[in-house]
């Protein structure tokens, strides 16, 4: 009887308190925009802000409710939702393939990393009028400034996660036969992933960020029209309606990048030791 209540292994909780820990860190992630809601309600009710400048939260539901009805909103963030796609991906693959060629051969690295270097240190709306001049005021020039802003967090994660693959690796890998590109495949990009995907969460996050400023710079559709409407006719609830999007929207991504991370590295033997 007794190999039927065996007890869980040290520092492994039981399922049922496991599930327990799960449903309060949930619950946590919700104290901050329910005081937030709250105070900003308080304020609005008591009038010490002008309607015109913090508009209530039940107004922002009534505008939000009334975008949604209309069609509005679901267009502009899938407008937007398509553009980070698109540039998101030109720009991580770009960081992939350059990444993993200066990370591995020190050649490419004295080639190409000290001009990387200096492009990085450019600030990125100065991009924007050569990209205008260049490539006009359709899609392409908001897409090349979202990959822009996606490529070098990736790019400087990867060469780093490379670089830091331990050498007692790379000589087991060697001992087993592996060479060339069997020795990356199994042993370099495995261990660089856990970099890899921290640098591809920056990325995204900063692909949010540059699709406003590439959107500012002229388009009939996307979050940041409806943010310049809002400012050109003082629509302060166009405004926060769009910034309350995008927030959602960058936190629903970077949700889905986190799982598909847990997916592919849960071969990874690491403690969760954050206490609850």
């Amino acid at each position: 009887m007794s190999e039927f209540n065996t007890p869980p292994p040290r520092g492994m909780a039981p399922t049922d308190q496991r599930d327990g820990m799960g449903l309060i860190r949930r619950a946590r992630a919700f104290v901050v925009p329910a005081a937030l809601v709250l105070f900003w309600e308080s304020v609005a009710r008591a009038g010490w802000v002008s309607p015109q400048m913090l508009p209530s939260p039940g107004e922002l539901l009534g505008t939000l409710a009334s975008l949604v009805d209309n069609g509005t909103l679901l267009a502009h963030a899938g407008s937007s939702s398509l553009r980070v796609l698109i540039g998101f991906i030109i720009g991580t693959g770009l960081a992939v393939a350059i990444g993993g060629a200066v990370g591995l051969s020190r050649r490419t690295e004295a080639l190409l990393d000290p001009s990387l270097q200096a492009l990085r240190a450019i600030p990125a709306l100065a991009w924007v009028p050569l990209l205008l001049m260049w490539l006009g005021t359709d899609e392409a020039p908001k897409l090349a400034l979202i990959a822009l802003g996606a490529f070098f967090p990736v790019y400087l994660e990867f060469v780093a996660g490379i670089r830091n693959v331990d050498r007692k690796l790379v000589e087991i890998g060697g001992i087993h036969g592996l060479t060339g590109c069997r020795l990356v495949c199994r042993v370099f990009l495995p261990a660089a992933l856990p970099q890899l995907f921290a640098g591809l969460r920056m990325s995204l996050s900063l692909s949010w960020m540059f699709l406003v400023a590439a959107e500012l710079t002229g388009t009939t559709r996307g979050l940041g029209r409806l943010l310049a409407e809002g400012r050109e006719g003082s629509h302060a609830d166009l405004v926060i309606v769009a910034i309350v999007t995008l927030a959602v929207l960058g936190k629903t991504s970077d949700s889905l990048l986190r799982w598909l991370a847990s997916r592919l590295l849960d071969w990874r033997d690491v403690v969760d030791t954050r206490p609850l």
